[in-house]
């Protein structure tokens, strides 16, 4: 199974950016698509973006415009740039690459560990 790990948290003040990356074990080529999650304390887990195969994108009407992911196939990274950071930004963001198997329609999901983003003045 491909394992994934999040770096590039921290904390950054309102209006400011930072550069989240996920580096996988394993070829990227292997999921239907990645993506980035978060989570804030108390609220459940949502999908910040995420980007196909194909390299398709979705964004959150939370982030359109903010944010930008993209994909490395030659280095298996995904990497989502956020710009115009807001308090409300502030979470665990985890890395997510899943597949179906089309047999079973099942998906897959592989997770990390996740990375804190904190926006605070």
């Amino acid at each position: 199974q491909v394992q994934l790990a999040e770096s590039g948290g921290g904390l950054v003040q309102p209006g400011g950016s930072l550069r989240l990356s996920c580096a996988a074990s394993g070829s990227i080529d292997s999921f239907n698509a990645m993506g980035w999650y978060r989570q804030a304390p108390g609220k459940e887990r949502e999908l910040v973006a995420d980007i196909t195969s194909d390299g398709s994108t979705n964004y959150a009407d939370s982030v359109k415009g903010r944010f930008t992911i993209s994909r490395d196939n030659a280095k298996d990274t995904v990497c989502l740039q956020m710009n115009s950071l807001k308090p409300e930004d502030t979470a665990v963001y985890y890395c997510n690459g899943y597949f179906v198997l089309y047999a079973t329609m099942k998906r897959f999901d592989s997770w990390g560990q996740g990375t804190q983003v904190t926006v605070s003045s």
